[in-house]
């Protein structure tokens, strides 16, 4: 016969809710989503750093793009769910750590438990000896509190004397210390995403920067920080500095990576040289300045069919593989017919027929570009934002591939203007950020790592010492020693530290 359980009541389903949602269970399944979660932000672009891509990759895949813009792949960190997941998993850990705390601190000021009536149970070890219960009992505290156990003395109703010892306290300190810690992380963390900031922006020798938000190719804030507080500073990119090894191993890896950078800030008497490095970055006030990158941007000088020049100047293209084969695009829309560019720079020329044109090699031992133009309309005027590294070519008539060295000139077909290459520069990306969360998410995985060693190497150990007559003897002033002790975790015993007190008590009293 099956008996129905009465209906819970709203408090009751309230507390019950509460439960499920502060088990540690529940909070190992909200830290795995998490980090489930965070996996799109880190594979696909997101608007809060690089817009630019977003749209791009929007542009390039318009069945998926769509799909996953609505539900917010492209601003994970910033959408509703994660937020949930995030928020959830914080009041998760609270509810766990907090009552936790409470018992462990009832538990530190508890005395040890007295000796249960069979110690034998807990196997262990004992001798004999004549002489007063006291003074073994006396031993084995001093023993005991000389290696930091906590200990109490007692009498049971049988006459015996018994001393009980406990020790690994710090081992639930090091539990709770861990999940606290991972609570102040998500603090940090939430910090820096609310009042944080981070933007990326492309720097070319000779050329400056000035830390406003028009200055940036990309800009992201947090819920709560604004473009009104950045602090002022400007830099000059004076050099940028590159070697690669040359040698049969790791051929081609950088050997020497760093921007030679001129500071101005306001209040400061006049300008400071920076050198600043990969892991090296320039602090000013609350921002720092991370070099991410570097490429190379070959000088071209274009001219249309008046033969007036409409372009002179450094154009970016962007490395697509190691050795730096690099690809840009150039857009003149003033000129008539409307011209546009695709080129492949290749800082060390080589061509197959299988691979076509490519680089052997990053630094510019044998410079060329490779150019593709296209005359028409450009699209500009149709109201759609374009990226300046991508040409759309619907509306527009191929003229021909050419390639150029440096001094060459190429005239295009039917009188459309010309394109000349007359060198290159290098430029040098940096990513600013401000993260005001990271020190206290630092401090928080120091104490983390501290707090789960103490969890796995320290135990939690008890033991006992009782002195009691000798059973099955009247007298003869004989009494029996036992020493037995447990550990309370699975997979240890406290069988080292009972064979050594039964050892340092023989000595003391046989």
């Amino acid at each position: 016969m099956s008996t129905s359980l009465p209906p819970l009541s709203q408090r009751g389903f309230l507390r019950w809710l509460w439960r499920q949602l502060t088990s540690m269970k529940t909070a190992l399944i909200l830290l795995f989503l998490l980090a489930l979660a965070s996996i799109p932000g880190s594979i696909l672009p997101q608007r809060g750093t690089n817009p630019i891509l977003v749209e791009q990759w929007i542009t390039d895949s318009p069945t998926l793009g769509p799909i996953f813009d609505s539900v917010g792949l492209f601003d994970v960190f910033g959408s509703p769910w994660y937020s949930a997941v995030y928020i959830l998993l914080f009041i998760s850990l609270i509810g766990c750590v907090l009552p936790r705390l409470g018992l462990h601190w009832k538990a530190i000021r508890r005395s040890p438990p007295s000796a249960p009536k069979n110690l034998s149970r807990f196997g262990g070890g004992e001798f004999e000896f004549a002489g007063e219960p006291e003074v073994i009992i006396a031993g084995a505290r001093a023993i005991l509190k000389k290696e930091r156990w906590r200990t109490v003395v007692g009498q049971d109703t049988n006459g015996g004397h018994w001393v009980a010892a406990e020790k690994g306290y710090l081992r639930e300190t090091g539990n709770l210390v861990f999940h606290f810690s991972l609570i102040l992380i998500l603090v940090g963390v939430g910090i820096g995403g609310l009042f944080g900031w981070r933007g990326n922006v492309i720097v070319r020798e000779g050329e400056g920067f000035s830390n406003t938000l028009t200055q940036y190719d990309a800009w992201g804030g947090g819920r709560l920080s604004s473009a009104d507080n950045l602090p002022e500073f400007s830099f000059t990119l004076e050099s940028f500095n590159v070697e690669f090894e040359r040698g049969n191993a790791q051929s081609g890896a950088p050997r020497l990576f760093e921007a030679n950078m001129v500071v101005d800030q306001p209040g400061e008497s006049g300008s400071t040289t920076h050198l600043v490095e990969v892991n090296e970055p320039l602090v000013i006030d609350s921002a720092k300045v991370f070099l991410v990158g570097h490429g190379y941007a070959p000088h071209l000088i274009v001219r249309d069919s008046q033969g007036v020049v409409v372009l002179d100047d450094a154009v970016v293209f962007l490395p697509q593989d190691g050795n730096f084969t690099s690809t840009g695009v150039i857009k003149i829309p003033d000129a008539d017919p409307q011209l546009g560019f695709r080129g492949l720079f290749l800082p060390t020329t080589a061509v197959d027929e299988i691979r076509g044109p490519h680089s052997i090699f990053p630094a510019p031992d044998d410079v060329s570009i490779f150019f593709g133009a296209w005359a028409g309309d450009l699209g500009l005027d149709d109201g759609v934002p374009q990226s300046i590294y991508t040409l759309n070519v619907e509306d527009m008539t191929q003229l021909g591939i050419d390639p150029l060295r440096i001094g060459q000139r190429w005239t295009l077909p039917e009188g459309a203007g010309s394109i000349e290459f007359t060198g290159y520069q290098r430029w040098a990306s940096f990513q600013l950020a401000y993260d005001p969360g990271k020190e206290l998410a630092l401090t928080a995985a120091i104490l983390a790592i501290a707090g789960l060693s103490l969890s796995l190497f320290v135990q939690r150990r008890r033991i006992w010492v009782k002195v009691g007559e000798v059973p099955g003897r009247t007298s003869g002033g004989r009494v029996k020693v036992e020493v037995a002790g447990i550990a309370k975790a699975s997979g240890h015993d406290a069988t080292e530290q009972v064979d050594a007190l039964v050892e340092l008590l023989k000595g003391k009293v046989l």
